[in-house]
């Protein structure tokens, strides 16, 4: 079955979601014909540590690679698969080869010529092996043929049904075998010097200060990019990125960069757009992981107890303020297609319960009132894991658990957590993905427990039965056998509690008006932004 360029068009965010976000939606005047020159200025924290999203799935390392690197496909509104790498693609009627045929002419941005060598080192070098997303996405893919420069084959040992919603430079950005080949990816210099094939070429990259980019010439989309140059400017106060915002000194921040109270009150002023399309990739979740090696978090009842001292609700209007839904469960309200609360547990507000857990658990109150002295590491991105740990401290000591908030940059807080493993309670948010196997899985598969790889199974969380239906729905093809079989994992995971998913997120970006067409496609601005122009 061949699929080609759909046609371009955007879907409307349903239910609950349109009705939170409707209100968001600032009307500006909109010009005609996109023009050609200008700069647009990002401004977000934390920094990137590396420029290359094949190695790392971490938020502000996508946001810039995706400009730098393409992927196979890219996604229209509603996640339609749409060519970029390749032109075009096909899938074997027993859906074990998936073939796809590269465009000619693209160029490396050092002159190099694409060809399909470049993608078969992505994809059995460093898609399956290094990237938290891609070890269980790409699974079944056992080679990939290469008969001539512009053919790839992946060659399957299942059918998946997720590959085809993988392919973005978002996910999984083709790298240059010519550079990469021989090396450790995960140290190679151009992970922070990139040189990739999309719209925008590297100029420079200051840790925590800025990444500077300028429009590639060679791109092989006629005429893209129209800016000259993308900035990304690394800024670790939340006050501070409001102001450069409202004062012009920036003119995008992405996935709630800026406080949750002051998106609110962008939306009613004059000169800004706060808009909720592009992030179909990522429905992201807030989230509570224990680390299970911590003998006092090994008993299901000291989790459980923690899990009924939080007031979800109160976390989405305070901390979240609105942008978000209470979670209830390991999968986003968004995967509509496998989302259900039916028969999954849930752990509602009960302080006298949780008492009671702790006690039957042998962690009575002490003289002192105190029962566990446990720590807590907030993501350093965003706000809202910081105030969400904040809140939990108060909570937890009217139950007698002395809880302290170790608070760090971003890079000390990944190797504490994913490489060292030196924490007790983790909370943070991440990208779940536009299906389950994508984003939601690497959290709960035994097998994407791999101490140095970031946000993947940070607890240590093992059940043989929840990995049995993990591998089984990476290549279910009957839809409904797979829905049954995500429901199933739901009720368990839910169960033995590993993590606690507190807040479904909302995500938006505010943007200066001036700034058009930043948002074309499922991606928004995680993608390459050929197509954004300055009025």
């Amino acid at each position: 079955m061949k699929s080609h360029m759909m046609l371009h068009r955007r879907t409307v965010l349903a239910g609950l979601i349109a009705t939170s976000l409707t209100p968001y939606f600032v009307a500006v005047a909109r010009a005609t014909e996109a023009q050609r020159g200008g700069t647009v200025t990002f401004v977000a924290w934390p920094g990137a540590t590396v420029l290359n999203a094949a190695v790392t799935t971490a938020g502000p390392s996508t946001l810039v690679s995706s400009k730098l690197f393409d992927g196979l496909l890219d996604y229209d509104f509603g996640f339609v698969p749409r060519p970029q790498l390749a032109e075009s693609w096909e899938v074997s009627e027993d859906g074990l080869r998936m073939t796809f045929r590269l465009r000619p002419d693209v160029k490396w941005h050092d002159g190099a010529p694409l060809t399909a060598a470049d993608v078969k080192y992505s994809m059995m070098e460093v898609w399956k092996v290094h990237n938290a997303r891609g070890r269980n996405v790409f699974a079944e893919v056992t080679d990939v043929e290469t008969p001539d420069d512009l053919t790839v084959v992946f060659v399957m040992s299942r059918p998946s049904p997720v590959i085809i919603k993988a392919l973005s430079a978002m996910d999984s950005p083709v790298l240059p075998a010519h550079l990469y080949e021989g090396t450790d990816p995960l140290t190679n210099p151009h992970n922070t010097a990139p040189v990739g094939t999309g719209p925008f070429k590297f100029v420079s990259f200051v840790p925590d200060e800025s990444v500077v980019l300028e429009r590639f010439d060679g791109y092989w989309q006629q005429d893209r990019p129209y800016l000259d140059r993308m900035i990304i400017r690394y800024i670790g106060d939340g006050a501070t990125r409001t102001a450069m915002l409202e004062t012009g000194e920036a003119d995008l921040v992405a996935s709630n960069g800026i406080p949750s109270l002051e998106i609110d009150r962008f939306r009613s002023m004059d000169g800004f757009e706060v808009n909720p399309d592009g992030y179909e990739n990522v429905c992201i979740v807030c989230q509570l992981d224990f680390n299970l090696d911590v003998p006092e978090l090994q008993d299901p009842r000291v989790r459980k107890a923690i899990a009924m001292v939080i007031d979800k609700e109160w976390l989405v209007r305070n901390v979240f303020f609105g942008l978000g839904v209470p979670a209830t469960g390991p999968i986003h309200h968004q995967v509509a297609e496998y989302y259900t609360t039916d028969g999954v547990p849930s752990y509602p507000l009960d302080l006298a319960a949780a008492e009671a857990l702790l006690d039957e658990a042998g962690f009575p109150r002490k003289a002192d009132g105190v029962r566990l002295e446990l720590s807590i590491d907030p993501q350093a991105f965003g706000e809202e894991p910081l105030r969400a740990a904040e809140y939990l401290r108060e909570q937890l000591r009217t139950v007698g658990i002395t809880l302290t908030v170790r608070n760090q940059d971003f890079a000390t807080y990944v190797k504490r957590v994913y490489t060292d493993r030196d924490f007790q309670l983790n909370i943070f948010v991440a990208g779940a993905g536009a299906d389950p196997t994508i984003g939601t899985q690497r959290f709960y598969w035994s097998k994407a427990f791999q101490p140095g790889v970031s946000f993947s199974n940070s607890t240590h969380y093992s059940n043989p039965r929840v990995d049995e239906l993990l591998e089984a729905t990476q290549v279910e093809m009957d839809p409904e056998r797979r829905r049954e079989q995500f429901a199933e994992f739901q009720k368990l995971v839910m169960e033995d509690l590993p993590t606690v998913p507190l807040v479904s997120t909302i995500r938006v970006t505010v943007a200066n008006a001036e700034v058009r067409d930043y948002v074309s496609g499922a991606i928004g601005v995680f993608g390459g932004m050929a197509n954004a122009w300055r009025a």
